[in-house]
């Protein structure tokens, strides 16, 4: 794995996502708690940044949501749990380390290539 930083884990808020560039993706780096994702930044629905959506702690785990439609996307699997998204977004490793997060965009935890 090649692990790249993407910011600092005090510049991510607990109930919104921060809008990174790793390379040719874009990503919204979310957290819950202690756990830090990294999600595709794009619905799948529509071309919307999720970064600009809420990231909201539920009975599920954490998601965010795409608020330009409504949909909310599991940070964990990427997979939308309502519609109108039907298709999952990109889940990419995170490594904390030092403060800062660490995302790996070679690899993908669901298996979804990155739009």
């Amino acid at each position: 794995m090649t692990f790249e930083r993407a910011c600092a884990l005090s510049d991510v808020a607990a109930d919104q996502a921060l809008a990174v560039t790793l390379g040719r993706y874009d990503l919204a780096i979310a957290r819950d708690g202690d756990e830090v994702f990294a999600i595709e930044n794009t619905c799948s629905h529509a071309e919307v940044a999720l970064s600009e959506g809420e990231v909201e702690r539920t009975d599920g785990g954490c998601q965010i949501e795409c608020w330009l439609h409504g949909s909310m996307f599991d940070l964990r699997t990427g997979k939308p749990t309502n519609l109108p998204a039907t298709e999952p977004v990109a889940t990419f490793p995170v490594d904390v380390r030092d403060g800062d997060v660490y995302v790996d965009t070679e690899t993908t935890l669901n298996g979804v290539t990155p739009a």
